[in-house]
């Protein structure tokens, strides 16, 4: 991940672990499973279809894209770039994420660096908090989704994480 196209501002990295009260589980020590996630009014995102990855639950969005409205199953891995529905839809698309459940659309977060995408935000808690959110990208196959948990850079964390215990095996 490149340092420069994070809004550390607005971020403080403490590199603590994700709480057990957290949505997110941390496997392994560098593997982050989305447990539960929420849409702009609060509706249960993660689940509510039969789809799975690794038997994890998929978080699910409604998309919008090139004349077609489907419905599109994450990986809930984070960096896991599986995903079902919308086949065939061409790399590089603008889409609308929505939620499934009232057909609204993902609030915008915004840009991140000098990329096309637009970052929306899926909520990690019922409180709809904006400390505690991922960021999904707005353009097909554009796999560069932040997770933000209690206004830290959780994504950071794990690569800061991985790039340590590398360094401990090459020791």
């Amino acid at each position: 991940m490149v340092r420069e196209n994070v809004d550390v501002d607005n971020l403080q990295i403490t590199g603590a672990k994700p709480s057990s009260e957290s949505p997110l589980t941390v496997s392994d020590e560098v593997i982050i499973v989305v447990n539960q996630a929420f849409g702009p009014d609060g509706d249960e995102l993660v689940g509510i279809s039969d789809v799975s990855f690794d038997g994890f639950p998929a978080l699910t969005l409604l998309v919008r894209a090139a004349d077609r409205e489907e419905l599109v199953h994450l990986s809930p891995i984070h960096g896991d770039r599986r995903k079902r529905g919308m086949e065939g839809l061409p790399s590089g698309t603008k889409c609308v994420l929505c939620c499934p459940v009232s057909k609204k659309p993902l609030p915008k977060v915004g840009r991140i660096g000098d990329s096309e995408a637009e970052y929306c935000a899926v909520y990690l808690t019922r409180k709809l908090d904006e400390g505690s959110t991922i960021y999904v990208s707005d353009v097909w196959d554009h796999h560069d989704s932040r997770i933000i948990d209690n206004n830290e850079m959780i994504s950071l964390w794990v690569a800061a994480e991985g790039e340590a215990e590398e360094e401990e095996a090459e020791a």
